[in-house]
Formats: structure tokens, C-alpha cells, sequence
């Protein structure tokens, strides 16, 4: 899974519809304009009359840039380019036109963490070209922003400052600077290319630490899979966690819940290396996390088959589908609401019949708890040891 930023609305049909829309006469009403535009629906509902206000929102001056910004929506890329396009087109004219941006009233909305994260950024952006020394002024305190494009930028100032300060043979500074650093980095790239070179400083970081990757499991299997087609069938890990049962696998195998615990630098964890390899079979992974209060979290999974996730034994993700492209770390984000106490995390994984390659033998997951912008929930693993008798062991 990878955030983005949405981009222009390219559309031929959109733009020449808008382009002979008839005004809206009369219409100055800002917000009555955004609400026209944030109801259009999906397959084109509402479409004319947002058109109409397009056209009379994109005419206005600048001064109204923050009010447009400020109707994005995280979770709506549709209304969002609509609202976009507008802010594109009045920003655009003004710097053609010569005409001042309202850089005060754009960095008041930056600055507002309450504003939408998408909706900041577009303003940082249109800020940036109005007044170029803004970045120096706000990229410091944006190190640890909710916004992660807001944050990424930041992250790259002091990456800069380490590689300056190496330069100047300042070992001290570079190291300071990169910890600043890796304290508010999230995306992938960027956190490796920091421990790489906190590395050549002789510092180890636990990647799987800072993404907040879970590495203690009880795992149990191989349940049957027959043609790959039983990821929905329900087995006894389902339906309660008892850790001195014994269940009937596949092959009339014996099933019992056994202790892993990952070393992978990102979490995954190998049913291959914890049960044996196996073909046309499903295993169940449980975790157990405290929390000291309630908060709300997302869990990030990576899995290159059939997944099904359950939190406190509420079913929140069912991807029946196998060898789904290149499995990458964040590929599913699930959202999710931690009790205070105690939260029971169950991962089930299936593996097909599918033989041919190294491809096809995969038969792994990883799991990591973090908020809306990818940084770590602190937890505490409060995993109950399996009884001897379970036969419990790596």
C-alpha cells in the first residue's frame, strides 16, 4: 500500500463538459459551490450541476484557495480532483496574472493539524511557489506531522543536514541528525537509506521495531485446502483459542498451537520454516497485545496468498486470492479500534496447490500495528505460553 497524492483531473469528456457548462449565475457562495461539488457520486451522479460549480468555483480569486483546500477529503480521491482541478486552475491564472497567493492565510491552514492531510499538503505546495523560503521556516516542524508527504519532506532536511555534517568530518552532528531523522520516517525507501547509514556509523536499527512489526506468534496447522478453495471454511482456531487442544489437519495430522517467533527484519512470518512446506493447506497465527488505553490504529499486511484477519474474534479482512502480484510490505491496511487490555490478533493463511517455482512456494504474512500515518503502536505482547503438553516449541 502506498499513499498518494492524487493527481490533475486529465479527463477530455470532463474538461469539455465543463467548458461549455453554462454558468451558474449569481453563484459566489464558496461553500455552496464545494457542497455542489463534494455530492457527486460515483458512475457520474451528480456530475452536471458539479460541473456548473467548477466552472464558478475556478473563476474566483485566489483569497478563496484555503476554503477549497480545506473541502479535500482523505478518504474521497473523486471529489478531492474535482476540488483540486478548481485550486490548479485559480492558482495557475494568478501567477500568469501576476496576482498575489494568500501565502498568510496558506500557511494558517498548513500549520492546522485539524485541516485535512491531503488538503495541507496541496496548500504547502501552492505556499511553497508563493513564498520560496517557506520550506526552511516550516519543514523542521513538520518532522513529526500526521501528513506522511508533510513528514517525508521534513525526514529529507536532516538527511541532508547528516550528509553536510559528514562532509564537514562532523560524525557527532551527521548521527544526531540522522536519528532526528529516522524518528519521523515511515515510508519504506526512506528509513532504509537511514539505517544504512546509521550502519556506516556503527549503529544497528531494528527495522522491525520502528515499523511496529509483530514478531511473537502461537501458529497452528496445516488445515486442509483442497484446490485452494477452503480459506472460507471455518476451523476450530475460528471459533475459540484453546492452546491445549488438538485438532485433525489435513492428512489426519495432528494440530497443535506451537510458539514463533520472527527474526525477519520486517516481520514476516515463514509457515514454511514454522510448520514444514507444505501445498493445499491453511495455518492460523495468534497474537496478543495490551494496550493501556483505547485508540485507534491500522493494521498493515503483507501476504502473497488467501488472507483472513480477525481482531477480537470480529472478522475485518477476507482476500481470497492467490500469488496477487508482488507481495510488499503495507499491501493491506485494515482500520481497527485497540481496546484498553487485552486485543487477540488472528492471521489465517492459505496455500494453494500451485507448484513451478519459488513463487509458488510462498506461505508467509507480516502484520505491523501503527496509526493513520504509519507510525509504530507501542504495545506489549502479552502472549500466554503454551502449555508442555500442547507441544509447544520453534
Amino acid at each position: 500500500m502506498k499513499r498518494f497524492l492524487p493527481g490533475r483531473i486529465t479527463s477530455v469528456a470532463l474538461l469539455l463538459f465543463v467548458a461549455f457548462a453554462a454558468p451558474l449565475h449569481g453563484a459566489d457562495d464558496v461553500k455552496s459551490l464545494l457542497a455542489a461539488i463534494k455530492a457527486v457520486g460515483k458512475e457520474g451522479a451528480g456530475n452536471p450541476t458539479a460541473a456548473r460549480a467548477w466552472r464558478e468555483l475556478s473563476r474566483l480569486g485566489p483569497d478563496v484557495l484555503p476554503a477549497i483546500f480545506a473541502g479535500f477529503d482523505d478518504d474521497n480521491p473523486l471529489t478531492t480532483n474535482w476540488l483540486r482541478a478548481a485550486a490548479d486552475a485559480i492558482g495557475d491564472r494568478a501567477l500568469r496574472e501576476k496576482k498575489p497567493l494568500p501565502a498568510a492565510a496558506l500557511e494558517r491552514f498548513v500549520q492546522d493539524t485539524n485541516n485535512p492531510a491531503i488538503g495541507r499538503l496541496a496548500a504547502y505546495r501552492w505556499l511553497v511557489r508563493a513564498d520560496p523560503a517557506a520550506p526552511a521556516r516550516l519543514l523542521p516542524g513538520f518532522l513529526h506531522d500526521r501528513s506522511p508527504d508533510l513528514r517525508r519532506d521534513a525526514v529529507d532536511t536532516r538527511v541532508e543536514a547528516a550528509t553536510a555534517a559528514l562532509a564537514k568530518g562532523d560524525k557527532t552532528a551527521a548521527i544526531r541528525a540522522l536519528r532526528e531523522a529516522l524518528s519521523g520516517a515511515t515510508d519504506k525507501d526512506q528509513v532504509e537509506d537511514i539505517a544504512k547509514s546509521l550502519k556506516e556509523q556503527g549503529i544497528e536499527v531494528d527495522l522491525a521495531a520502528h515499523f511496529g512489526f509483530i514478531r511473537s506468534w502461537l501458529v497452528i496447522g496445516p488445515f486442509d485446502n483442497a484446490k485452494g478453495e477452503k480459506l472460507a471454511v471455518v476451523y476450530a482456531p475460528e471459533k475459540s483459542i484453546d492452546l491445549q487442544a488438538t485438532y485433525k489437519g489435513k492428512g489426519d495430522v495432528d494440530c497443535r498451537w506451537k510458539s514463533f517467533a520472527t527474526n525477519d527484519p520486517y516481520g514476516k512470518v515463514d509457515f514454511n520454516k514454522a510448520l514444514g512446506q507444505k501445498k493445499g493447506v491453511i495455518a492460523y497465527a495468534q497474537a496478543v497485545v495490551e494496550m493501556p488505553a483505547e485508540r485507534r490504529a491500522e493494521i498493515h499486511l503483507g501476504c502473497a496468498t488467501g488472507l483472513k484477519v480477525f481482531h477480537n474474534g470480529k472478522e475485518l479482512l477476507f482476500c481470497d486470492e492467490y500469488f496477487h502480484g508482488i507481495p510488499e510490505m503495507d499491501q493491506f491496511v485494515v482500520p481497527v479500534v485497540l481496546k484498553a487490555g487485552r486485543n487477540e490478533i488472528l492471521i489465517k493463511v492459505g496455500q494453494s496447490e500451485e507448484t513451478g517455482g519459488s513463487w509458488a512456494d510462498q506461505w508467509w504474512f507480516q502484520a505491523r500495528l501503527c496509526d493513520a500515518s504509519g507510525v509504530a503502536v507501542s504495545v506489549t505482547s502479552a502472549m500466554r505460553p503454551v502449555p508442555a503438553k500442547a507441544g509447544a516449541g520453534e
